[in-house]
């Protein structure tokens, strides 16, 4: 769109006060001002350009012929006063209008993962951001060593990523809880690791879960909630990947799917290592060392800061109290599947 195209109405008394400014030297008053950043309010909201509005402006004021005592420096510094209060407005404008779409974009994102709206009305304002609930959608959501909020530098940041990435793909991007969370259809398999990319890179080591593709309209919310676990578990786990997929961390649930018995099979396991000088945290650690490392005593000593020697000993201290051995094949799984439901109910820090 041209200055051309701007109708007259954004423009209004423009002409006239410029002319009056040359005939007479003076500077826009107060009311002067405030009209222009009212026109250039309704122009943002009107949907036209600034580059277009400001062109329009100046193009006016080059055909305003007024003889007068006021100079062509008073006449520019007028043109400066009005196009500056009219950018002002629009700018003005601009930010409300982000601020109303972030509103909407939450509170969507919180009636959606709650239910707190009947499905129709979601599906309505679904398609509003891009999306067709009766699709399949994924949900990563980002995490950060601070919260995250809206507007912010990194959430900008990351959004400018994937709008000059996919522009024209369905991807709704917004916070929640302090995290940063992105919605996309499940059949856009790039999106959500680049989003992942970008988030841990904004964040210099923030840590992304991406949940699975789920179907409906409550896919969104299943997605979301395995990506949450997925943070949770990588949090009791000590895991430090910068991105965790739920898919493949599905044996982790299936493990404590029983509670009760998962819990008896750390205390009938792990138990007597209470007992220990220490407690059995220093032991707990040497063992998931060990598991993490393959089974090599080596190693899983550099890995705790122990000589091979130590680690030795502690590996024969385990077998004794708990009379299975590490490194038989036989007791092995036994013990790593202790372990890990320690680590999820996070024993011994917590009774059983």
């Amino acid at each position: 769109m041209t200055g051309r195209d701007i109708p007259e109405q954004y423009l209004d008394g423009y002409a006239r006060i410029l002319a009056d400014v040359s005939a007479t030297g003076r500077r826009l008053n107060r009311e002067e001002i405030e009209s222009r950043r009212i026109l250039g309010e309704q122009a943002a909201e009107a949907g036209y350009g600034l580059r277009a509005l400001v062109s329009a402006h100046l193009t006016a004021a080059r055909a305003v012929r007024s003889p007068g005592p006021g100079s062509l420096e008073s006449t520019l510094a007028a043109v400066q006063q009005a196009v500056d209060a009219f950018a002002e407005g629009y700018e003005r404008a601009q930010r409300l209008a982000v601020r109303q779409e972030e509103a909407a974009r939450r509170e969507f994102i919180d009636d959606l993962l709650y239910g707190r709206s009947d499905l129709g009305r979601l599906a309505e304002r679904a398609e509003r951001f891009g999306l067709r609930l009766s699709h399949a959608h994924a949900v990563a959501v980002a995490e950060g060593r601070v919260a995250y909020e809206e507007g912010a530098p990194v959430a900008r940041q990351v959004e400018r990523a994937l709008l000059a990435r996919f522009d024209n793909r369905s991807v709704l991007l917004t916070t929640k809880d302090g995290r940063l969370l992105c919605i996309a259809a499940g059949h856009e398999e790039e999106v959500l690791p680049y989003f992942a990319k970008q988030a841990h890179a904004a964040t210099d080591g923030g840590t992304v879960a991406i949940g699975r593709p789920q179907p409906g309209p409550g896919g969104v919310v299943q997605s979301y909630e395995e990506a949450l676990n997925a943070l949770e578990l990588a949090e009791r786990l000590g895991l430090d990947e910068p991105v965790l997929r739920a898919a493949d961390l599905l044996v982790y649930p299936v493990l404590t799917r029983d509670r009760q018995a998962m819990a008896d099979l750390v205390r009938g396991t792990l138990g007597p290592l209470t007992t220990a000088r220490g407690g059995a945290e220093p032991l707990l650690d040497t063992l998931t060392a060990y598991f993490d490392s393959g089974c090599v005593a080596a190693e899983a000593a550099r890995r705790l800061s122990l000589s091979v020697r130590a680690m030795t000993y502690r590996l024969e201290r385990i077998r004794k109290l708990t009379g299975a051995d590490p490194a038989d094949p036989a007791h092995r799984y036994m013990l790593q599947t202790a372990v890990i439901g320690a680590r999820l109910l996070d024993w011994p820090a917590r009774d059983l």
